[in-house]
């Protein structure tokens, strides 16, 4: 038997070009080699036009093999796709196995076909158990495609989940998933109408979805003769189709199977974190994003490996406030600008104000640099490095919000953002009855660094004398920098200043130096990160040395060295974006809280899913008509979506800025009489009795 003949009576086995014919077959065989020619072209094309893109600042494919096989188990899990949306993780779960199942089917057969039989001469493999056990996973797999495919289309069409539509959504995400949904349709209708044909051969009902369309089919009086009219039509606009897709896999949405995999591959760990240098030679008009070829080859791939899912967009804080940012539409944007000049079309700045660019200033002056977009994402996109630089761009043109700027002056002249005297810096410790070691004179084990909002902000400089206190009771052996100390430089950077930021990190790091100390303590998560994270690039060799107040006084509780206790409160807690998302630490000030008796119950957006004060990436130096504000949409959390509800005492920090942001949310959002906004430390502090 050939496998385009009607298979022998008895032999378990199925016709593949059934009622197709040898000329029929060959156009097949034509088509199939054109869709696959215009495929691979467009797949390199595709992959040229990254390599026109700027070189990266990060290595990007060392230990590929590693990279591969990491991130073929992300993939595989869809570990990704459920983060926040299990719905979504159970149907792209099934759509993905579904689709990969029926890709290596037809591989298998294909093999068969054209190399095992034709070209080596063996006798067909696809009979028998072999067939059986073949049809069989194909039915199922393919069933699970199909459903995978229907949930999809609900979520679209039916319930119109509000982040798969935006301004980019168009005809290519119909076509998508209206082909997705016809080709695993379509092949169930070939089966059934190629079963009816030949009469219900007992064995087939092992494809038990064809089968039992095959009986609906006949019970509406589809006859075997019928069937086998009507099967060349089917098997011909199914085949037409298939290779229709194969062909447009580069030109379109489909591509994300292929960018988004080498997109995860390509990933950073350390990305928004840890910003990449402005280079050494740059000179001002090369500073920033002014062409989208400034943008380097990962983030050309970064733009095509955007799936329009929205979740970057759903989880935005700066998008939830009504500020003129939705992370997807600047990614796609961007997209779609390079296949427009790449097709001739006009250019443009890449950013500016005034609306004339691809992106507005505005825009980029929005985003609060909390990384909640690309802990979202499920490929890996890293936005908040191209957000950095187009704001290097804006601050390089003079284009900089004024409130921004006259911060930048203030930091300049006076190494601080509150544009205060240096010598003001360490008036705080006159608040506390003991004197505060001065690490630039004695040898410390923790060298503290305050910061700005704890040493200048009246309301944080509660913070700083409790963490003082805490210090001195524990016997930390601790010591401060006193008027030495500059900004940390790391919102600095994000607003896109870099020549201050460094000129910062100098500053720091040569006060830094001049001391001697075993590790480093920080107030402020913000400073947390920056000197683990990025001042590694000009020099500082001690970034795995630099910890969080939290976590040295957590250690000082699991040692026994602080007594703590008593606290009667409900208490929520909010995990500051610097802290938690950037750098994974979530535990250690719950640990303290529990500690001090107090009942943390906890707002449904917590740990990495925490919602943004707003004050981050220079937010908390501008001024928006936010509706409402993040702070404001947080305090109603902790009010309304916690389990204890009203009965919530304390919302509790660990980040100065964000004291700052949620103390005025309480007051604008008129929570006054309902909550407290207090520091972990000052539950410490209360909790040993000051």
């Amino acid at each position: 038997m050939t496998l385009s003949s009607a298979p022998a009576a008895g032999e378990v086995t199925r016709p593949t070009f059934w009622q197709i014919g040898p000329l029929g077959e060959a156009v097949f065989y034509y088509l199939a080699a054109v869709a696959i020619v215009i495929f691979l072209y467009g797949v390199y094309d595709r992959f040229a036009r990254y390599a026109r893109g700027d070189a990266d600042a990060t290595e990007r494919l060392n230990d590929l093999g590693g990279r591969i096989v990491r991130v073929a188990k992300t993939v595989a899990s869809n570990e990704n796709q459920f983060d926040r949306d299990f719905t979504a993780g159970v149907m792209h779960t099934f759509i993905l196995w579904g689709f990969l199942t029926l890709f290596v089917g037809t591989t298998i057969l294909a093999i068969d076909m054209d190399v095992w039989t034709k070209l080596l001469g063996h006798p067909s493999f696809f009979v028998g158990d072999f067939y059986l056990a073949y049809s069989l996973v194909m039915d199922a797999l393919g069933l699970l495609f199909v459903v995978g495919i229907g949930i999809a289309l609900w979520r679209r069409y039916g319930a119109r989940t509000d982040r798969l539509h935006g301004r980019h959504t168009s005809v290519e995400d119909d076509l998508f998933i209206w082909t997705l949904f016809l080709l695993g349709v379509g092949g169930y209708a070939i089966e059934a109408v190629r079963i009816v044909a030949f009469e219900f051969p007992s064995f087939e009902d092992v494809s038990f979805v064809g089968y039992a369309v095959a009986l609906v089919l006949a019970e509406v009086g589809i006859s075997p003769e019928l069937a086998t009219s009507l099967y060349g039509a089917l098997w011909w606009s199914h085949a037409i189709l298939a290779l229709a897709f194969v062909a447009s896999v580069p030109y379109a949405k489909p591509f994300h199977m292929i960018s988004s995999y080498a997109n995860l591959v390509a990933n950073d760990e350390d990305a928004g974190r840890r910003l990449p240098r402005v280079p050494e030679d740059a000179s001002p008009e090369e500073i920033g994003a002014t062409d989208i070829d400034d943008f380097s080859w990962k983030q050309l791939l970064d733009h095509d490996a955007c799936t329009k899912c929205g979740r970057c967009s759903s989880v935005c804080p700066a998008n939830a406030s009504g500020r003129n940012l939705d992370p997807r539409n600047v990614i796609l944007d961007l997209k779609n600008y390079r296949e427009s000049v790449d097709r001739g079309g006009e250019t443009m700045e890449i950013v500016a104000d005034g609306g004339t660019s691809v992106v507005d200033a505005e825009t980029m002056e929005s985003c609060m640099s909390c990384m909640a977009c690309m802990d979202a994402c499920p490929v890996d996109i890293e936005h908040v490095t191209q957000f950095t630089e187009m704001n290097r761009r804006l601050t390089e043109t003079g284009q900089m919000d004024e409130n921004v700027q006259e911060t930048m002056m203030d930091l300049f002249q006076n190494g601080n953002s509150f544009g205060d005297p240096e010598r003001k810096r360490p008036d705080w410790v006159d608040e506390v009855d003991f004197e505060v070691p001065d690490a630039r004179e004695e040898s410390v084990e923790y060298l503290w660094y305050v910061g700005d909002y704890p040493s200048y902000d009246e309301r944080n400089r509660k913070v700083a004398v409790a963490l003082a206190r805490i210090f001195e009771e524990a016997d930390v052996s601790y010591g401060i920098l006193y008027e030495d100390e500059k900004n940390d430089g790391n919102d600095v950077r994000r607003v896109g200043e870099e020549g201050l930021y460094e000129m910062l990190v100098e500053d720091n790091v040569a006060a830094f130096e001049e001391c001697d100390y075993e590790k480093i303590v920080t107030t402020d998560p913000h400073s947390f990160n920056t000197f683990s994270n990025e001042y590694e690039q000009f020099g500082f060799e001690r970034g795995d040395d630099v910890y969080h107040y939290t976590q040295v006084v957590e250690e000082l509780v699991n040692a026994g060295t602080l007594d703590l206790g008593g606290l009667d409160y409900t208490v929520t807690y909010h995990d500051p974006c610097h802290l938690g998302r950037y750098n994974g630490e979530y535990e250690a000030p719950r640990e303290v809280i529990a500690a001090t008796g107090a009942r943390l119950d906890e707002m449904p957006r917590n740990r990495n899913d925490s919602f943004c004060c707003g004050g981050g990436g220079g937010g908390v130096w501008m001024d928006f008509a936010d509706d409402p504000k993040p702070s404001e949409e947080r305090m109603r959390e902790a009010l309304n979506d916690t389990d204890a509800g009203q009965e919530v005492e304390k919302f509790v920090v660990a980040c100065p800025q964000c004291m700052t942001m949620y103390e005025d949310g309480r007051k604008t959002g008129n929570y006054e009489d309902d909550i407290e906004v207090v520091d972990v430390s000052e539950l410490v502090a209360e909790s040993l009795g000051y």
